[in-house]
Parts: C-alpha cells; structure tokens; sequence
C-alpha cells in the first residue's frame, strides 16, 4: 500500500506557473503591509489628535480591509493542490489606489498583478483552473 492514497482524478493535475506563485506572494506581502499601514495610519490619527481622530478612522481603516481580502486571495492562489480561482482585477486596481495613503509596495504589486496577469501562460492557467472537469 502506498501511503498517498490516489483519488480518480478526470483531469491531470495543472503545473502552476513561476509568475502566479510570484503574484500569491506579492500579494501576501501587499496584503500584510496594506493591515500595518491601515492600523498604524489608524493609530498615528486617533492618539495624534487626542481622539478626535476617531472621525476619519473609517477613512484610514480602508487599506486593513483591502489587506485582509489580499490575504484571503493569496492563500487561494498559493493553495496545495490549486482551488479555482478567479484572476482579481478589483484587488489589483484597489492596490494601485493605496498610493493615495503613501503605499508604494502595494502601487506596485497592483501594477505587476495586471502585467502577470497580461502573460499567455499565467491567463492559460487561470483559465484552465476555472474549467470545469468533463
């Protein structure tokens, strides 16, 4: 008996390719730093002005909230064996608007996302992951 056991499978298993594996850990990492940046801007506000800041709080919250969907995301696309996923383009732009509190990874990784996301392959694999098995 081996110790793996083998379940039928009807399609074979997809190799995931090199720039979707970069694009789960850019956006794992944009995802931690987006938390960091949201609670510290939070933070910073709210013990700046002596409370008072908890007006814009709900304003400065914002990237925490984006970071825990990139989490989330990630751990799907960089799942063992692969869960279909869709590519996210909401994600991506809403990393590119994190410069608008002085993000500049997150800038970044939202860029790159659209770029790898533009590549043959990764938009094959995407697309394959996404099938449903005959």
């Amino acid at each position: 008996m081996s110790e793996f056991s083998s379940y039928p499978s009807t399609r074979p298993p997809l190799e995931k390719p090199g720039m979707v594996t970069a694009l789960g850990v850019l956006t794992l990492v944009s995802g931690i730093v987006n938390i960091l940046t949201g609670l510290g801007l939070t933070g910073g506000l709210v013990l700046g002005t002596f409370g008072i800041g908890l007006l814009c709080a709900p304003i400065t919250v914002l990237p925490a909230i984006l970071g825990v969907f990139e989490i989330l995301y990630a751990i799907k696309i960089l799942a063992n064996p692969p869960v279909p996923v869709q590519f996210s383009q909401t994600i991506a732009i809403l990393e590119i608007c994190c410069i608008l509190f002085g993000n500049v990874i997150a800038l970044v990784v939202g860029i790159l996302a659209l770029v790898f996301y533009s590549d043959a392959q990764v938009r094959g694999y995407f697309d394959a992951l996404n099938t449903p098995a005959a």
